[in-house]
């Protein structure tokens, strides 16, 4: 199904901006940048559950060791 949106002059120049080729069509460049936020979050998610584990095991170091250590 294909419909119309309405979006503002500025958006529509940064989409145009936004292409890989001069004849992407809006939908393609709408869709790569939904891919792309959902990948960046899965790979946030993934990435703070990992720290989390990290806290958890004791795997960490305080501001005030690392500076100890560093000599600050």
């Amino acid at each position: 199904m294909v419909t119309t949106i309405q979006i503002k002059e500025d958006i529509k120049a940064t989409l145009n901006q936004m292409k890989i080729f001069e004849r992407e069509t809006y939908n393609d460049v709408l869709e790569r940048l939904i891919e792309d936020v959902q990948e960046l979050n899965e790979k946030t998610r993934l990435e703070i559950e990992s720290a989390l584990r990290e806290i958890e095991s004791g795997k960490f170091v305080t501001h005030e060791k690392l500076a100890k250590d560093l000599g600050f």
